[in-house]
């Protein structure tokens, strides 16, 4: 797997419209290729479409880790409810990509990585209607970047693994 390319290729993603999680994602769907990563590039689209903005603009958990976590599910995630070292396993993969994640960014939730109010209780979303991404939207948020980092982070996971 080549690391510069996966993320080049996220971050390409969030340049021409996909969400965050999206964009990490599928980088690595189309990188691993559809028979290895067991789904079409569309299937990965959607599948990953309801975790952006930190799951639906609620500014919880960043995109780009969630797109980040799932691409860890296609490669290592596990498949049997009978396997607990299995499932101990992969929780301790996801939170090591979210130390490394939260140590290169500060924070895996959204809305601190954006700098928004913090929420006063509850669920407190944003409106669920995105910005228009315009070349202010662009230079105002981090998240092209944020992008890169998520990338970047699993790529040289799976590199170091030995998965390529």
């Amino acid at each position: 797997m080549n690391v510069e390319e996966v993320k080049k290729r996220a971050k390409e993603n969030f340049m021409n419209g996909f969400n965050c999680a999206q964009s990490v994602f599928c980088a690595f769907v189309e990188e691993l290729g559809e028979e290895k990563a067991g789904m079409s590039l569309e299937t990965a689209q959607k599948l990953s479409s309801s975790f952006g903005g930190g799951m639906g603009r609620l500014r919880e958990v960043c995109g780009a880790v969630s797109g980040m976590f799932m691409a860890a599910g296609i490669v290592y995630g596990y498949s049997s409810s009978s396997e607990p070292d299995a499932k101990a396993k992969h929780y301790a993969l996801i939170q090591e990509l979210a130390k490394k994640f939260a140590a290169k960014n500060g924070s895996i939730i959204c809305r601190e990585l954006l700098q928004l109010p913090p929420k006063t209780s509850g669920l407190a979303p944003d409106s669920p209607v995105p910005e228009a991404r315009t070349k202010q939207y662009y230079q105002k948020r981090p998240c092209a970047d944020l992008v890169a980092d998520a990338a970047e982070i699993f790529a040289e996971y799976y590199e170091s693994a030995g998965k390529s």
